[in-house]
């Protein structure tokens, strides 16, 4: 039996080493039938399978092959075996170790790929609609095989590979496809050593270790999912919500092109990665600690060294319409970033400055009313232009810490808005609150930067001048102000009226 089909859905290769409650017996054809809907959900795809006969408990399927063809590019992917085996209301998988993937962009370049696994198993329980997969396996990898571009083919070590895999994967379909799993993996290996064709001896090569890696999500799909149309993708119900953690990374690089050459490594200590996002709202948190970079390279005179004990990301927005507030939030972490002296040697020879890791911190949050669905284009044309696309609420600045060269600004406030009230600060509504900013070591910066000759003496007359104004001495190189904005839309600084 040789057959083929076309499916309205997407190619997932991770889809054939997992694949979902368990409450009652699964058969091994409803296994099968799972993954050939899995198997393209998101493109047209264009499944072969030479044959699928049950033998006794076993169903075999042999010769499959899975094309799935989108403008930009067309992938491939052939598995000689896979055994699905009904053992007492379960179902277990073996697969072929190893089979390869093939990758055509434009241009007509062929990149030839092959995944190898060692010790995987799959053991699936529950019924058609809802199907748990308990999964381990010694090693999961996938490597370059070669690369042909007209009459060139190269060849190269490029292989990651995923070590001591447990965990489950769980489907459940209704009106959606609800995808989640829960993974750790021991380590994950990266290896590149590649010479480039008729490049006189240049190459790219490097490697890196991740070590405790743990994966948890929960993604729900629309069984048409699109996901060319982003927009209508959320509004059909596609949500995610997972992340992972790592418990430390290190990265070497060895890069020779064009006649440049650079050299390094990262290490970073503890990193941790999480998102959710639907219809309604998006989240984004992204830190990690104990990073370090170092660079040397031919272009660059003397070593590079770079450094953070602590660097994150994060961000909060809700994208639906709604008749109440909303919570947001953005923040930016930096702290205690270092460079080399050589570094520090370029900017300030003459070791004026202090050389004290530097940081930076900034954290807003608050509520706004959403007016409009924010990813319905139709909606989005509504708004008319300075017009935004939600009321602001509440708004306060939870951190701000920034420090550099012996000076320190700190700071914190709330502040809450009038929707009535439009007219005051056109176009936002009116505030009411306060802010309290302090300054320690900025005089002295200002020294310090005139005796350096970076900036001439006569033009901080004025700055200081302003500083005094609108700031109150409170110590030795010691700065405060306080910024209100009252219930009559006064502003005030330090208790003077300024607008």
């Amino acid at each position: 039996m040789n057959y083929s089909m076309k499916l309205r859905s997407a190619v997932c290769v991770s889809a054939l080493v997992a694949g979902g409650a368990a409450h009652a017996d699964v058969t091994a054809q409803e296994v099968w039938d799972s993954w050939k809907e899995q198997m393209g959900m998101f493109a047209e795809t264009d499944i072969i399978i030479e044959s699928e006969e049950m033998s006794g408990d076993t169903l075999v399927v042999s010769g499959l092959s899975v094309t799935a063809q989108s403008p930009e590019i067309s992938t491939n992917y052939s598995i000689d075996e896979i055994r699905f085996t009904e053992d007492g209301g379960s179902v277990v998988v073996t697969m072929s170790e190893s089979y390869p993937i093939t990758m055509t962009p434009e241009g007509g370049v062929v990149i030839t790929l092959e995944a190898i696994n060692a010790g995987l198993e799959l053991v699936v329980s529950g019924d058609a609609d809802a199907m748990t997969y308990e999964m381990s396996a010694d090693s999961i990898s996938i490597g370059l095989k070669d690369i042909v571009d007209g009459g060139m083919t190269f060849t190269g070590d490029a292989v990651i590979t995923l070590n001591d895999l447990a965990g489950n994967y769980t489907t459940t379909k209704t009106d959606l496809l609800t995808v989640g799993y829960d993974m750790s993996i021991a380590s994950m290996d990266l290896l590149v050593d590649i010479q480039i064709p008729g490049g006189e001896g240049e190459y790219v090569t490097g490697g890196g270790k991740i070590t405790g890696m743990n994966m948890l999500a929960t993604v729900a799909m629309p069984l048409d999912a699109d996901f060319e149309d982003p927009e209508m993708l959320f509004a059909n119900g596609f949500a995610i919500d997972g992340g992972y953690t790592v418990e430390g990374a290190d990265y070497i690089f060895d890069v020779n092109a064009d006649g440049d050459q650079i050299a390094g490594s990262i290490t970073m200590g503890t990193t941790q990665f999480a998102i959710a996002a639907n219809s309604a709202a998006v989240a984004y948190d992204v830190s990690a600690k104990d990073v370090a970079v170092a660079a040397t390279g031919s272009e660059v005179p003397f070593p590079i060294e770079l450094s953070f004990a602590e660097y994150g990301i994060g961000i909060e927005m809700p994208l639906g319409k709604s008749d109440k507030p909303e919570n947001f939030r953005a923040s930016i972490s930096l702290v205690d970033m270092a460079i080399n002296e050589m570094i520090w040697s370029m900017i300030d020879a003459g070791g004026v400055l202090p050389h004290d890791p530097a940081t930076l911190q900034i954290a807003l949050s608050g509520t706004a009313q959403p007016m409009i669905n924010m990813m319905n284009p139709a909606e989005q044309a509504t708004l008319s232009p300075g017009n935004l696309p939600f009321e602001l609420n509440t708004l306060s600045l939870d951190t701000l810490n920034v420090s550099v060269a012996g000076a320190a600004v700190t700071g914190a406030g709330d502040f809450t808005f009038d929707p009535t009230d439009t007219q005051t600060f056109a176009p936002l509504p009116r505030p009411e609150g306060e802010v309290a900013i302090k300054v320690n070591g900025l005089n002295q910066l200002i020294d310090n930067l005139i005796a350096m000759g970076l900036v001439p003496e006569e033009q901080v007359m004025g700055p200081r001048m302003m500083i005094g104004m609108f700031a109150q001495t409170t110590g030795e190189d010691q700065l405060e102000t306080a910024l209100e904005v009252n219930g009559e839309g006064h502003v005030l600084v330090n208790g003077q009226r300024v607008k």
